[in-house]
């Protein structure tokens, strides 16, 4: 039998058993819209993740919080112990750093002019914040030494709260009150995009850190600080000395936990590898799951069917079919539906990882070539796998037999 009647008949037969079809079609489509989503929006999270480390740590930096302080939220208000001191003191002794920034903050509050408002974070930071955290201002300037000194009511604010706040008009000039507090505005920050909570880092505020000390919060203690360290391989040995020096500085002994965190760009990428392992292994295999779970339904079906065509298959025979002609038509059959119901999952897949990418706030395009290669591959090995059974079964009837 030549391949294209082969073809024909596999294609007459799928019409014929709608429902049995119907199903094979859906199990297939499962397994691999489940697999182009999970692929697809794990590549999306693993650039955003990425994107998100590199703009906070950079490639070598070492991050220390009061009282654990929250990693990728800004600094906790109110946090103790730690003091622009002890940071002035750890960059005076440990050698190595090639700048610093302390940070302290009120979280997210109201931020208002005239008749509008917005929810912003407000963060203070000084004059080096711009080179430290790799984030200077798209339109305006950056406030300087000068007026972190003078404790000046200035403020750079993102974009999204610059359109809350100011719609199309320009912002640079205008004052905002936050609390009872008037700062003029003197810059837009540059865009920053959510970060791995789905904060909008856009909605932010960024004063003068001694404004926020003093006129804001009135605290004499910071939240956290950046320090840069000039050879990446020293970020380890930098971080256990950041500890030593800040125990002597608290008078902690051997045996007292340390009343601030440490974080180094080593540990980050530790666990963005352990994250990755998480994304690209476990939840493909629970998705490829789903497609064998989906094939072995499309065997059950297909066994069923070789006792509903008996006559069919005896009469095939009879007028000259070889056993491998019969096999490869139960072959085909399972795996053109499988295929059929692949190429559906496939754009009902693509359809959910858009609809996820922009939910979840994650950059680019999360369309993966290496998703559709793999959804396909799969449905075709799975309807082929489907049908080996029940193609040997149908193969090993005896035409005298089938036909009675």
């Amino acid at each position: 039998m030549r391949a294209a009647r082969l073809v024909g008949s596999s294609l007459t037969a799928m019409g014929r058993y709608k429902l049995r079809s119907g199903f094979m079609m859906l199990g297939s489509a499962v397994g691999v819209a489940a697999i182009t989503l999970v692929v697809s929006v794990s590549r999306g999270a693993e650039r955003k993740v990425l994107s998100t480390v590199r703009q906070l740590f950079g490639d070598s930096s070492v991050l220390v919080m009061a009282g654990g302080g929250t990693l990728m939220g800004g600094p906790r208000a109110g946090a103790a112990r730690l003091t622009v001191d002890d940071v002035d003191a750890v960059a005076h002794e440990v050698p190595g750093l090639d700048g610093w920034d302390a940070q302290q903050g009120l979280g997210v509050t109201s931020v208002r002019r005239g008749e509008k408002s917005a929810m912003s974070r407000v963060l203070g930071g000084t004059e080096r914040a711009e080179r430290v955290w790799s984030r200077g201002v798209s339109r305006g300037e950056f406030f300087d030494a000068a007026a972190v000194g003078a404790s000046a009511r200035v403020a750079l604010i993102g974009e999204t709260t610059a359109r809350e706040l100011f719609g199309s008009e320009d912002p640079l000039g205008a004052e905002i009150l936050v609390g009872s507090v008037p700062l003029r505005v003197i810059g837009v920050l540059e865009r920053f995009g959510t970060d791995l909570h789905g904060m909008d880092r856009d909605a932010e505020l960024l004063v003068p850190l001694t404004t926020v000390m003093r006129r804001i919060l009135n605290v004499d203690t910071i939240g956290a600080a950046k320090l840069l360290v000039r050879r990446r391989e020293d970020v380890a040995s930098t971080a256990a000395e950041v500890k030593r020096v800040l125990r002597a500085r608290h008078g902690l002994s051997g045996g007292q936990p340390n009343d601030f965190s440490v974080v180094s760009t080593v540990q980050v990428q530790k666990m963005v590898d352990q994250a990755r392992r998480v994304l690209f292994l476990f939840l493909p295999l629970a998705a490829a799951i789903a497609l064998l779970t989906g094939g072995a339904v499309s065997a059950a079906l297909m066994l069923a069917s070789v006792s509903q065509r008996v006559a069919e298959i005896g009469l095939r025979r009879a007028v000259g079919a070889r056993p491998r002609d019969v096999a490869l038509q139960f072959l085909l059959e399972s795996a053109v539906t499988m295929m059929a119901g692949g190429l559906g999952g496939l754009l009902a897949g693509t359809l959910a990882s858009r609809l996820a990418a922009a939910r979840l706030h994650l950059p680019g395009d999360v369309f993966s070539w290496s998703a559709v290669a793999l959804g396909l591959a799969l449905s075709c090995l799975v309807g082929l796998a489907a049908g080996v059974l029940p193609a040997r079964r149908a193969a090993r009837l005896s035409p005298v037999e089938a036909l009675r």
